[in-house]
């Protein structure tokens, strides 16, 4: 495996040292690597494509000396899988001589056509240092004639990343799968591959590492079994556990509410969009600064400083702040333009309503229904970021105005909260709220929940509202949405197919005379965010 006077070499150095010492050899017996670790781990350099254009294998295998007695460890196993190394050995210490030695390799299903997915490594029991009998070469001769047999995974052509999603939290079963669809939903939106859950339930969650150390050793581990690129966790993280996570699986890590930003960022088209966006990303990014890289602690004073200046840190810091401050002035004048021209709606003597949600019910569908107007439409979380106003006239004449909405979300990151500062005006002037609901989803309960919950987090709950309950025509839960039906009087409609519209605008009359603004011309502004029939 390894010339014997090296390996005495480096146990003689790690017992010196007091750390691990080890080497990356090729095949040919050449050492590419030599290793010097702390006393419980090494760090492996960045091997990019090394050796792997021609295999699976890297043509590398590692040897390195562990102080503590112990066998082939987890960093050790995610090394191979993640680097695909021939193997990797780890020996122990008799003094300062070489003991036991534990080697691993990858594993293969027996029927080799995959990789296996419960135990990813095989594992040689402990066998004495002199002595060993493990013919390396024949080994890795074996293990590639297996993997050339394996079929790799399909992987989706346009990802950018590949994602293994986590869920931690007290949830049950059911609740933990509808809140890591609804992950899955937003990583498709953002045009990410998953490859890979985990779920993790737990009522107190790790300060430092969220899910802590023993699960995140076994999430690198993982992540690096299915080749993924990324971690995305269903909840926010805090910059020193994202820092801390990021360490421990030697991946990049992304929560939530990055995930969201990033759909935003992608989606928004008007200019308070995109302001809100930013100012979002910002708001996010300020306190994580000081933990992206090394590089942001150069010094970045001149000549004629009367001391070495201001950190690169600090200037970001500051830069980032005064970029806060030039957006929020930016978006109040926006905002003080949306309040005249709503103005101008609410002396018109029109019923003003407004479509409201979570986010992918079908609104903007609904909206073109029943206007037969072209909003944009698409099968993707957030496709709405700006609202968008229709005039109609409903069966017996009335006229009132419809505005799609943004729609909402469950845990809402209050960096987002901006973000949706249109949606709430919107439905703060209304004289109707049509709360919008989708048939089709699993958990049409706990979005309903959420949006309701919302509203009444912002003063909303008495508004005059109605429940409507789109996709009709594919009900997931037909119990639930009759419960709905009973116990708030929702209508059935299918914007798609067009089934209940005519009882629905009834409906929507019935209701505008009911809450009818006191009579006046109708005064409606056109503008490049609100362009009626």
């Amino acid at each position: 495996m390894a010339c014997d006077a090296l390996v005495v070499r480096m146990c003689a150095l790690a017992a010196d040292l007091g750390r691990q010492v080890g080497v990356l050899i090729g095949r040919d017996g050449t050492v590419e690597h030599i290793l010097i670790g702390s006393d419980r781990a090494l760090q492996l350099p960045d091997l990019g494509r090394w050796g792997r254009e021609s295999g699976r294998l890297r043509g590398l295998r590692l040897v390195h000396v562990h102080l503590k007695g112990e066998p082939v460890d987890a960093d050790d196993l995610n090394d191979l899988v993640r680097l695909g190394l021939d193997l990797v050995a780890a020996i122990t210490l008799q003094g300062q001589a070489p003991h036991l030695v534990s080697i691993a390799q990858l594993a293969v299903d027996g029927n080799a056509t995959t990789a296996r997915a419960s135990q990813p490594a095989d594992v040689v029991p402990w066998q004495l240092w002199h002595g060993l009998t493990f013919d390396c070469a024949a080994a890795i001769a074996h293990l590639e004639g297996r993997l050339a047999k394996v079929r790799p995974p399909a992987r989706l052509i346009d990802a950018r990343e590949r994602a293994l999603l986590v869920h931690v939290g007290p949830e049950t079963v059911a609740e933990a799968e509808n809140r890591l669809l609804e992950l899955e939903e937003l990583c498709r939106t953002a045009h990410v591959e998953v490859v890979g859950r985990v779920v993790q339930r737990r009522r107190q969650v790790d300060g430092r590492t969220l899910i802590g150390s023993g699960k995140l050793a076994e999430i690198a581990f993982q992540a690096a079994q299915v080749d993924a690129t990324i971690l995305v966790f269903g909840r926010e993280l805090t910059p020193s556990q994202s820092k801390a996570i990021a360490l421990g699986a030697d991946t990049k890590v992304l929560d939530r509410t990055q995930l969201i930003l990033d759909i935003f960022a992608r989606r928004a088209r008007s200019q308070d969009g995109k302001l809100q966006v930013e100012l979002a990303q910002l708001r996010y990014s300020l306190p994580r600064l000081g933990d992206r890289d090394n590089s942001l602690s150069r010094l970045t004073g001149g000549i004629g400083a009367t001391g070495p200046g201001e950190t690169k840190l600090e200037v970001d810091r500051r830069r980032c702040r005064d970029r806060v401050g030039r957006i929020e002035t930016q978006l109040a004048k926006i905002k003080a333009g949306r309040g005249m021209r709503r103005a101008n709606r609410a002396t018109g003597g029109v019923t003003q309503v407004a479509l409201l949600g979570y986010t992918n019910v079908g609104k903007s569908s609904l909206l073109n229904a029943l206007t037969k107007s072209s909003a944009f439409t698409e099968n993707l979380l957030f496709a709405t970021l700006d609202p968008t106003t229709r005039h109609i006239r409903l069966p017996g004449g009335t006229e009132a105005v419809l505005t799609d909405t943004v729609g909402f979300i469950r845990d809402l990151p209050k960096e987002l909260l901006g973000a949706f500062e249109a949606t709430l005006e919107e439905a703060e002037v209304a004289d109707l709220l049509v709360v919008i609901v989708d048939g089709a989803h699993r958990a049409i309960e706990a979005q309903l929940t959420s949006v309701l919950t919302i509203l009444r987090d912002h003063g909303l709950a008495e508004k005059p509202r109605r429940i409507v309950v789109n996709k009709a025509d594919a009900i997931a839960d037909v119990a639930t949405v009759r419960e709905i039906a009973r116990n708030y009087g929702a209508l059935l409609v299918s914007s798609q197919h067009r089934l209940g519209l005519l009882q629905l605008l009834e409906a929507l009359e019935a209701d505008a005379l009911t809450v009818a603004p006191p009579d006046g011309a109708l005064g409606l502004t056109q503008d490049s965010w609100s362009a009626l029939d």
